[in-house]
C-alpha cells in the first residue's frame, strides 16, 4: 500500500501540501485533480524518488513499479498502442522468450 504520513511538499518558496496524510491499499483506485500549479506532478515526482519532502514520511512497496508518461514527450516513431506496451517490462520478457 502506499502511505503518506505528515507530509508537507514544497516547490520553490509555494507549499503544495502541508501535514497531509493518505493510505491507497492494493486494489483501490484514486484520481488526483486539481489546478495548474497544484503539487499533482510534484506528488508524483515524490513517489517516484525523484524529489524529497520537506517532511514526513511517504512508504510504498519496494517491489512496486510506478510506470507513468511524462507531461511532455518527445516526438516517437511507434504506434501509441506499442509506446504503453513497452512500459510493460513483463510482457515485453514473455514476447521475447
Amino acid at each position: 500500500m502506499i502511505r503518506i504520513n505528515k507530509l508537507t511538499l514544497a516547490r520553490g518558496n509555494k507549499r503544495l501540501l502541508e501535514n497531509a496524510a493518505l493510505t491507497v491499499h492494493p486494489g483501490h483506485r484514486v484520481g488526483l485533480i486539481g489546478p495548474n500549479g497544484s503539487g499533482k506532478s510534484s506528488l508524483f515526482a515524490l513517489l517516484r524518488g525523484e524529489i524529497d519532502a520537506e517532511a514526513g514520511e511517504v512508504s510504498l512497496p519496494p517491489s512496486w513499479v510506478i510506470a507513468h508518461v511524462a507531461q511532455e514527450m518527445p516526438p516517437v516513431t511507434a504506434a501509441a498502442i506499442e509506446f504503453v506496451l513497452d512500459g510493460d517490462v513483463e510482457l515485453r520478457a514473455v514476447e521475447s522468450a
